[in-house]
């Protein structure tokens, strides 16, 4: 069985140097900035809800955002936008694969 590639990136609040990413509700910021960006394109109120390409979360008790790669292709700067804010802050990113609740 192949492998299939990673379907989403973790940027996680930790910086390369191991401190804690602040201000603390930076994770909630980044996927509220990206709300517009969904399947579909942005509707009325949208703006109220997380995109499900990119959204927050606690993953081992470190503040997290998963950016699925459906946004790559579907909005490539809205992507770039959200890996440089990594790459700016020093964040650590990860590629992986979120598996879904029991």
């Amino acid at each position: 069985m192949a492998a299939s590639p990673p379907k989403q990136v973790f940027i996680q609040g930790i910086t390369r140097d191991g401190r804690t990413f602040r201000p603390s509700d930076w994770a909630e910021r980044l996927a509220g900035v990206m709300s517009g960006f969904r399947p579909g394109g942005a509707q009325p109120g949208s703006h109220l809800s997380y995109s499900p390409w990119c959204v927050p979360n606690l993953i081992n008790g470190i503040k997290c955002v998963v950016v699925h790669s459906d946004l790559r292709e579907a909005e490539p700067m809205a992507w770039d936008f959200c890996m440089n804010f990594a790459r700016d802050n020093d964040l650590q990113v990860a590629e992986g694969c979120l598996l879904p609740d029991r």
